[in-house]
């Protein structure tokens, strides 16, 4: 599971007494609600059912597909079904591929998501090697599923922005900055992600 609230409170109270930036962009926004999703296959499936699309769309999807296939928290569901259920829940072609190589990952025991890496960055190339699923998807897992705190998305762009505005920056940090600056942070990554998002979200311009 993702971090708790109170697992956020803590690290971004340990965030802002050494970050003088972050303390006045917290004490602004406020702490973030949790970001928590269930550990396992079903979460790694809507990662790749939702990509590209609004989240209401991706929830349409999934209720499709769920009432032609069944459950999807069993692989299986995904292995047996035909090319023509998925199509007609909403898959695209290549999203129904991604889906059936998931599914066959963990089905067949290469991906047992109870036993992942200890490593973050090892955790993280055991994901992207799935067929669909990239850095930030496998990130995001990490940090909202299995509560991987220290884990830092320095791709996303909303961070990237975020961060920019928190440190006063006058245009957006690029990924390379943003690892670097981030590293002073150790081991609160995740929780400062979550809030670049909380801040992206309530749209506040902290510059």
């Amino acid at each position: 599971m993702g971090l708790s609230a109170d697992q956020l409170r803590t690290a971004l109270d340990a965030l802002a007494a050494s970050e003088p930036a972050f303390a006045a962009a917290l004490g602004r926004v406020g702490y973030p609600p949790p970001r928590i999703r269930e550990r396992g296959y079903a979460t790694l499936l809507r990662t790749i059912i939702g990509q590209q699309v609004s989240t209401k769309a991706a929830q349409s999807v999934w209720n499709k597909l769920e009432g032609l296939v069944g459950s999807l928290d069993d692989p299986g569901n995904i292995t047996r079904a035909s090319d023509e259920q998925l199509r007609e829940a909403g898959l695209s072609r290549q999203k129904a591929s991604y889906a059936r190589s998931l599914a066959d990952e963990v089905t067949s025991g290469r991906l047992d998501f109870a036993n992942l890496p200890v490593d973050d960055e090892e955790a993280v190339a055991a994901l992207v090697r799935i067929k669909g699923i990239g850095r930030w998807s496998a990130e995001v897992y990490l940090l909202f599923a299995e509560g991987r705190g220290d884990i830092w998305p320095a791709g996303d762009l909303a961070v990237q922005i975020e961060v920019g505005r928190i440190l006063g920056h006058e245009t957006r940090p690029s990924e390379k900055q943003i690892r670097d600056l981030a590293e002073a942070w150790r081991p609160y990554r995740g929780a400062a992600a979550i809030f670049a998002w909380h801040q992206y979200g309530i749209g506040t311009q902290v510059i």
